[in-house]
C-alpha cells in the first residue's frame, strides 16, 4: 500500500504572523488561505520543492495541540552553514551548525511561537 506524508499541523498563537515567518523569512509558498465556516481558517504552506506541507489552523480539533509543542522537524537542505548563513540574515534566529560526523549536519531553530525546526544536511548518496 502506497502512503505519502502531505499535511503535517503546526499549533500557532496567530496566524498571520506565522504566515509571514513562514512566508516571509523561510520562503514557503502558500498554497492557500481559507476559511470554509466561521470560526474555521486553514492555511497550507509548502517548502519549495516540498512533497510534504504544513496548515497553520483554528477551529479544526483534530489538530488541535499546545501553542509551540511540535519538535524535531526537518528540512533537508543540500549545504547547512548556507541554510544557517541565508537564514540568519533574514532574521530567523537560528543555531550554530552541528556536525556530526560521516556528512550529516543540523542547524536548529524554532518559529516565533516556539515550534522547533531543524535544518538537516545528509551525505551525498543517503
Amino acid at each position: 500500500m502506497e502512503m505519502k506524508l502531505e499535511l503535517v499541523p503546526i499549533p500557532v498563537s496567530d496566524i498571520d504572523a506565522a504566515k509571514a515567518f513562514y512566508v516571509d523569512k523561510l520562503g514557503f509558498t502558500e498554497d492557500h488561505d481559507s476559511s470554509p465556516t466561521e470560526g474555521m481558517r486553514v492555511v497550507q504552506l509548502t517548502p519549495k520543492d516540498s512533497a510534504c506541507s504544513i496548515v497553520l489552523s483554528e477551529g479544526l480539533p483534530m489538530v488541535e495541540m499546545p501553542v509551540g509543542s511540535q519538535r524535531g522537524l526537518h528540512l533537508v537542505v543540500e549545504d547547512a552553514k548556507a541554510a544557517h548563513d541565508t537564514y540568519a540574515a533574514k532574521g530567523v534566529a537560528v543555531g550554530d551548525v552541528v556536525d556530526m560526523g560521516g556528512g550529516m549536519k543540523y542547524v536548529p531553530f524554532s518559529d516565533p511561537d516556539g515550534n522547533q525546526w531543524t535544518f538537516q544536511e545528509m551525505p551525498k548518496g543517503i
